[in-house]
């Protein structure tokens, strides 16, 4: 969502894979779909150093210790600008 809220494209697909005992991730993968405005290589740069992709900082700046299941299972958990994953960092 940031990728595109900042205009670097029209779509973006991301991937983050996790291993079982790592506190980071072993890969982060960028899918635009051809829609990038700068290569996809910068745009995966500034991800990188914008974004703390740890669980440990996943858990914390996402709140996900917050029982919120209520207002999840009434609305859903994508598009509710009242959920912390659907801030929008500027990245420029």
């Amino acid at each position: 969502m940031n990728v595109v809220a900042n205009g670097f494209a029209d779509k973006c697909e991301m991937q983050v894979s996790y291993a079982i005992g790592r506190n980071i991730p072993i890969s982060i993968s960028l899918e635009t779909f051809d829609t990038e405005k700068i290569p996809k290589k910068t745009i995966l740069d500034i991800i990188n150093k914008k974004f703390d992709f740890s669980v440990t900082n996943i858990i914390q700046e996402l709140d996900l210790k917050r029982p919120i299941y209520l207002q999840m299972s009434c609305y859903g958990h994508f598009g509710n600008k009242g959920f912390p994953w659907e801030k929008i960092i500027p990245l420029n």
